[in-house]
């Protein structure tokens, strides 16, 4: 009877240790990636879950938007291109 409650205890310090550690890095924010993802412009209706027209619609009106431009084919980082779209300043237009 002694031995099992031995390894109650010992579960239950391995459970607290492990939520503890857990805890220590809940409130820090996890890195963005080091790589940067190029998303090409025919495909970034894909990524936003919006149709093509809108796309085009919206990169035609608000002309800010993090691209860059390889042999004829234009390119957008997908984290700089969240964050421009999540900026307010596209909205205060």
């Amino acid at each position: 009877m002694d031995i099992s409650f031995f390894w109650i205890a010992v579960g239950l310090a391995a459970f607290g240790y492990f939520i503890g550690d857990g805890l220590k890095n809940f409130s820090k924010t996890s890195k963005k990636s080091s790589y940067p993802h190029l998303i090409k412009e025919k495909d970034l209706h894909l990524y936003f879950n919006l149709s093509k027209g809108e796309v085009e619609d919206l990169l035609n009106k608000y002309n800010g938007a993090p691209q860059i431009e390889l042999k004829g084919t234009t390119y957008y980082p997908y984290q700089p291109f969240i964050d421009w779209l999540s900026s307010n300043d596209i909205y205060k237009r």
